[in-house]
């Protein structure tokens, strides 16, 4: 939604995905965030895709999901509450 109201084009509304694309790429989606270099496994470790993944990895496999699925959860909730915030007031700047 928030893109809908802030791009001025239907392919400008498009391109607010492409960062999101890239989020699972920078993850334990693919690999182990063990391997990865030193920032690169600082930011893979620190986003939410991560936390999402290994959840939904040690649900799949019955393995305990530890504090992975409260971090998974805070994720999504804030992302909810921010994204909420900003397509309100989106929202209201089109129609004001």
């Amino acid at each position: 939604m928030i893109p809908g109201l802030s791009a001025s084009s239907v392919e400008g509304a498009g391109a607010f995905a492409y960062p999101l694309i890239f989020l699972p790429f920078v993850s334990s989606a693919f690999v182990p965030t063990k391997t990865m270099p030193g920032p690169a496994r600082w930011f893979a470790e620190h986003q939410p895709v991560t936390s999402i993944v290994n959840t939904i990895r040690n649900l799949f496999a019955q393995q305990p999901v530890g504090d992975d699925i409260w971090t998974a959860l805070a994720w999504c909730v804030g992302i909810l509450v921010v994204a909420y915030i900003f397509a309100m007031a989106a929202y209201r700047r089109k129609i004001a």
